[in-house]
């Protein structure tokens, strides 16, 4: 059994092909990503389809998956493996739908605690009993870079890179250094606050530069890019 799971997010649109459960490859989509996900169904074939979008992206995309496959549009009437005991479920982001899936799908019966590294950092805790109590959301690495320049006279846009010093000794590497080890500094601290309520629990760290991060903390965490991915292919499963 072949499916696609389709992530359309603030700043790219991804996909990816699972078989059997096995995450097989990866995809980036150009422009508005129709053509590529028709070659990929030409290609693969794939039985299932699930998208998952934060954008406004193209009708014909609904289409073409309803067509082809047998298509889920993720949302907060998707059937989902875990609850949401607090707060409004609908006003969730699909990514966290995603996310909260993906651990209670491959690490279930666990606390658990998923850091996303995206457009925002979002911190997700799902506990042992698989319900989603929340967490917190602030701004990601781009966003930070942005607003440093957008709300200064003088201030440069900086682009991410991570060989630079603890002492900055230009505006560029006093930048980088503010704000990629402010969001490390920022992430480990509040996995010890998470760490004083909640002592046993599992730190999941995601996003396209989770592994970079996971290098800059001192908190044993797990580092997987593909979770999102993974998220999505479990709630195909529970909608299947």
């Amino acid at each position: 059994m072949k499916t696609v799971c389709l992530d359309f997010g603030n700043t790219r649109m991804k996909a990816a092909l699972f078989e059997n459960g096995e995450l097989k490859e990866t995809h980036a989509l150009e422009g508005d990503g129709i053509e590529k996900i028709k070659e990929i169904i030409s290609t693969y074939r794939p039985e299932r389809s699930i998208l998952s979008s934060v954008i406004h992206h193209s009708p014909e995309i609904e289409s073409i998956l309803s067509e082809n496959t047998n298509f889920h549009k993720l949302s907060n009437l998707s059937k989902l493996n875990f609850t949401v005991p607090v707060g409004k479920p609908e006003t969730m982001g699909a990514d966290r739908l995603a996310l909260a899936a993906a651990v209670v799908h491959f690490s279930p019966g666990k606390n658990n605690l998923i850091v996303a590294l995206g457009s925002c950092i979002t911190f997700n805790f799902i506990n042992k009993y698989n319900e989603f109590l929340g967490g917190s959301i602030s701004p990601g690495m781009e966003m930070r870079f942005n607003s440093l320049h957008d709300y200064t006279a003088l201030l440069p846009v900086v682009k991410k890179d991570w060989n630079f010093p603890l002492v900055g000794y230009d505006t560029r590497t006093n930048i980088l250094s503010g704000v990629v080890l402010g969001m490390a500094k920022e992430i480990e601290g509040i996995i010890s606050a998470y760490d004083e309520k909640y002592s046993n629990f599992n730190v999941v760290l995601t996003g396209g530069d989770c592994t970079y991060f996971a290098g800059l903390l001192k908190n044993k965490i797990f580092a997987d890019p593909e979770l999102l991915y993974k998220g999505l292919y479990a709630i195909s499963e529970t909608n299947n």
